[in-house]
């Protein structure tokens, strides 16, 4: 069995047997249709996941690396807004006339900050600050801008990366670790998506710093699995997983703006069948 599955099923199984249902209650989500999008929520879920043992992608179903890697690179390496820069449609429901979905996400992490070595944005500044001061605690990133939110079409759900380095004393080099926190996850829409967008960064910022990549953490202040999703959630937990695949980072890249969806692959990827048409609420 892959980690990420082991990981998925036992928080799947804690939200079900132990969570708490919102049915009834006041919530803003709703489905196409206008009724109420209830959940089953856990407050404070943390997820550890240890990149040099095992890349974390569920086996369950599949989870397309491809993909998830391009809006990853839509949001750390284009830094835009917009989804006609995107590969995929998942974000064509926040989106304007102009394709734009406001203030948010890479917009974000365009906006250039002062320091005293000049002006950075959040991208550039984590680079250098892992190039220059990589023992820092100051390393990080947060896109959940009090200022800007009125101008988002979607407030930020992984909002904020710490990167922190530790050292293998085996090899001497050092370990780029880094911790994910996510205000609200759809745990069947998106919780693996977003652990395999994220161990993708941490493996790509590792490699053109130098470093190995390490662990992971994901920490999330509100795991929720809609109303509507309980019995596709049922059945998902109930397959055979697959071990784990291989992951493999084109080498030769040593620039970050360099990355393409190209760049990264798996070997030996099985994967239980795909649940299409997930209701995805609003």
């Amino acid at each position: 069995m892959a980690y990420a599955d082991d990981v998925f099923i036992k928080m799947c199984r804690e939200i079900l047997d132990g969570g708490q249902d919102t049915s009834g209650e006041l919530v803003r989500p709703h489905w196409e249709d206008g009724t109420p999008a209830y959940t089953i929520k856990k407050f404070g879920v943390c997820n550890r996941y240890d990149l040099r043992k095992e890349f974390p992608i569920m086996t369950l179903r599949r989870t397309a690396i491809k993909s998830a890697t391009d809006e990853l690179l839509w949001i750390w390496q284009k830094k835009s807004n917009n989804i006609h820069d995107l590969g995929s449609h998942i974000w064509d429901e926040w989106a304007d006339e102009d394709g734009s979905i406001g203030k948010a996400y890479g917009y974000q992490m365009s906006v250039k900050h002062k320091y005293k070595e000049g002006m950075f944005d959040m991208v550039d500044r984590v680079i250098w600050d892992l190039k220059h001061n990589p023992y820092s605690r100051r390393i990080m990133t947060n896109i959940y801008n009090f200022q800007d939110l009125s101008e988002m079409h979607l407030y930020p759900c992984a909002y904020s990366m710490t990167f922190n380095c530790t050292k293998n004393h085996e090899t001497g080099k050092l370990v780029l670790n880094a911790i994910l926190n996510q205000r609200s996850q759809d745990v069947l829409a998106a919780n693996n998506w977003n652990v395999v967008q994220y161990a993708v960064l941490v493996h790509m910022i590792a490699q053109v710093c130098g470093m190995e990549a390490g662990e992971l953490v994901h920490m999330i202040a509100d795991a929720h699995i809609y109303d509507r999703h309980v019995p596709l959630i049922e059945e998902l937990i109930r397959r055979e997983p697959y071990p784990a695949p291989t992951f493999h980072l084109n080498p030769e890249v040593k620039d970050f703006y360099d990355f393409t969806p190209d760049d990264v692959w798996l070997e030996n990827y099985q994967y239980g069948p795909q649940i299409k048409n997930i209701p995805i609420a609003v």
